[in-house]
């Protein structure tokens, strides 16, 4: 039987490989949280207790999960996103800070917007539109997503987390589903950007791991999303109204243009805390 100390520091010597020192230590942490339901201090304090037999277990369980790269978030289904704890597993992405940052530009630029209409266009784990209507609690929020599955996971969510928010499962890619849509005051999204012949560059945890749909765009057409996106925003967005995407760092001026090129006005591509070109917006 291994002590909570002894867990601790082999789970991370088997994960350095994988992941650098800080983040290895971040997940056996938070792996030995989610088995033993004791937290960091308390397992400190009684760093020579024993793990259970049934801890046991599943300790030697997750470890063998966690070096085939397979994420933690899904291996205790849970991922925290601007200081709310989501459900996740294989279906959805794991929700990332840079998205967070997303949110809280259009938050920054509508929190004093007494009633917005805001389309979130890719509702994977529902993140971005459960977050924006429990901040925007008179907005009325609609998300929209190909996966059935994942919507499945966001209506999870939004019941745990009492946000009343409408999910429509289309194909927005395909034009004809749009007069299932509305007209809105704000289109935001974090589409698939990622080009296909990029995929070996990913973290083995991304690349077989987390959904190739929410993930992968065709390597001839990378800005695949962001005119289809533009050109819904002609027909579906109130005149003054603005949209917000993540997009790929090294194609996020390149997607600023794909809306300058469609009329939009006041097109910006803005940095991420981690000074990536991350974020653009654009107004109608």
């Amino acid at each position: 039987m291994h002590t909570y100390n002894d867990a601790f520091y082999e789970l991370k010597r088997q994960l350095q490989p994988l992941y650098d020192a800080g983040e290895a230590a971040a997940m056996a942490h938070e792996a030995l949280h989610h088995i033993t339901k004791k937290k960091k201090l308390q397992r400190i304090m009684e760093k020579h207790a024993l793990l259970t037999e049934q801890e046991e277990h599943l300790f030697e369980d997750m470890t063998a999960q966690l070096l085939t790269g397979k994420p933690l978030q899904y291996l205790t289904s849970k991922a925290w996103f601007m200081g709310r704890e989501f459900y996740v597993d294989e279906h959805v992405l794991i929700p990332r800070p840079e998205t967070e940052e997303l949110v809280q530009w259009v938050l920054d630029d509508h929190k004093d917007d007494t009633v917005l209409s805001i389309i979130d266009i890719g509702t994977g784990s529902g993140c971005i539109p459960i977050s924006l209507k429990l901040a925007l609690n008179k907005a009325r929020i609609t998300t929209c997503d190909v996966s059935y599955d994942a919507i499945e996971v966001a209506k999870r969510n939004a019941r745990k987390l009492e946000a009343a928010v409408e999910f429509i499962e289309i194909d927005f890619l395909q034009e004809a589903h749009w007069p299932l849509l509305g007209k809105y005051d704000v289109i935001v999204s974090n589409p698939p950007y990622i080009p296909i012949g990029e995929k070996n560059m990913l973290h083995v945890n991304v690349q077989a791991h987390e959904p190739e749909l929410a993930l992968f765009v065709p390597d001839e057409d990378a800005l695949l999303f962001y005119r289809k996106i533009a050109l819904f925003g002609k027909g579906h967005l109130k005149k003054g109204g603005m949209i917000y995407c993540e997009a790929h760092t090294d194609h996020a001026l390149a997607t600023a243009a794909v809306f300058e090129e469609q009329s939009y006005t006041g097109v910006i591509a803005k940095k991420d805390l981690h000074d990536n070109m991350r974020m653009v917006r654009a107004t109608l």
